[in-house]
């Protein structure tokens, strides 16, 4: 699963883009070029999510993009942390620490946005979730 965002970048009187978000509505910022803009746009995405992670806020699902929209994804780490939130459901952490024979700890830090989960733990943890671990480079 592919975790992308729409945004719209809107060129301004001041001739400097206004970019926001069309599902996150703190999410915005400026920049003076489009390719400025995504990155702006990718930044604070990832700063706004791992926000609403820690604390325990919800996350809505990325709508469509519109036609004059643009696509942003957060980082890694925290694809990563949505990622396995999603794919947990309903199990408790303590139900997946099980499942992975592994700690109340480690499977916190799963979905932590502070923190790079290795391969290794990411994979345990799609099994336990009855998943496969899927990467891609883009």
């Amino acid at each position: 699963m592919i975790i992308a965002y729409p945004y719209i970048a809107e060129l301004g009187e001041d001739n400097r883009f206004f970019v926001h978000f069309i599902d996150i509505e703190e999410a915005f910022t400026q920049a003076d070029t489009l390719e400025e803009a995504a990155f702006n746009a990718t930044e604070v995405l990832s700063g706004i999510l791992a926000c609403r992670l820690d604390d325990n806020e919800a996350i809505p699902e990325p709508s469509e993009c519109p036609k004059n929209g643009y696509l942003a994804s957060p980082s890694p780490k925290i694809q990563a942390a949505l990622l396995l939130k999603k794919a947990r459901g309903n199990k408790s952490l303590t139900e997946l620490a099980n499942a992975m024979n592994t700690t109340w700890a480690a499977a916190q830090r799963l979905e932590n946005p502070q923190h790079w989960t290795s391969l290794k733990q990411l994979d345990k943890a799609a099994k336990a979730l009855g998943k496969r671990l899927i990467l891609t480079l883009e």
